[in-house]
């Protein structure tokens, strides 16, 4: 299997730090997204949709950081994704709570604004968008802290799962504009614990060094 992935994209993390603890045969291919390699004609005769993550499994191809996630995690056979229909399908909903409603306040409105996306969005139009985000994030900061969060270690219970190594990607963007947990003690809880598993020391240190250089950079303006 090749994931072509770059490690500093908010879907492929999830997915690296999860093939991090497994025992899986993955080869990684970065495919850097600062230089473009995404919409180089090797890549898009590979992936059309010129975007990673993308998984390649023999003649199977497979894109989307949900969708790759349970396809790894049912061949590893990774109690990430439990067994038992009722036990998926809330690891499915927590997925895609953090990748509609979540997705869409924290990290298009709070977050990427400060790395200049959407691409060619005005000065203006960028600060519009960060002012909406910091109003509406701390409604669905307020749902993962008192009811997703609340009296167990992960989003889905005892155990981690899927969704925690996607939702910690989100939640993660918000190092970008050092965003203030303070207030939010399960989020709290749960970034330390995820950031004490070893897997995430090797998923992350690109993405923790591209943030601390947007914050530089915001600093110095």
């Amino acid at each position: 299997m090749k994931l072509y992935c770059d490690p500093i994209s908010t879907t492929s993390r999830p997915i690296l730090m999860f093939l991090a603890e497994q025992d899986l045969p993955v080869e990684i291919v970065k495919v850097d997204l600062l230089a473009g390699a995404q919409q180089t004609p090797e890549y898009l005769a590979i992936n059309p949709n010129g975007i990673v993550p993308f998984l390649v499994d023999g003649d199977f191809r497979i894109g989307e950081s949900a969708a790759i996630l349970k396809y790894l995690a049912i061949r590893a056979q990774a109690t990430a994704y439990p067994e038992g229909l009722q036990a998926q399908v809330k690891v499915d909903e927590a997925i895609s709570w953090f990748s509609t409603q979540f997705h869409e306040a924290f990290c298009v409105m709070t977050c990427y604004p400060a790395i200049g996306v959407p691409k060619g969005a005005s000065p203006e139009l960028l600060a519009a968008l960060s002012a909406y985000g910091h109003d509406h994030s701390p409604r669905w900061l307020k749902v993962l802290d008192q009811h997703m969060l609340a009296g167990q270690p992960y989003v889905c219970g005892d155990q981690i799962t899927l969704a925690d190594y996607l939702g910690l990607s989100y939640v993660l963007l918000g190092d970008f504009v050092a965003y203030d947990f303070d207030g939010y003690p399960n989020i709290q809880a749960w970034i330390a614990r995820m950031k004490a598993r070893p897997s995430f020391l090797s998923a992350y240190a690109a993405f923790e060094t591209f943030a601390g250089f947007i914050r530089g950079q915001a600093q110095a303006a």
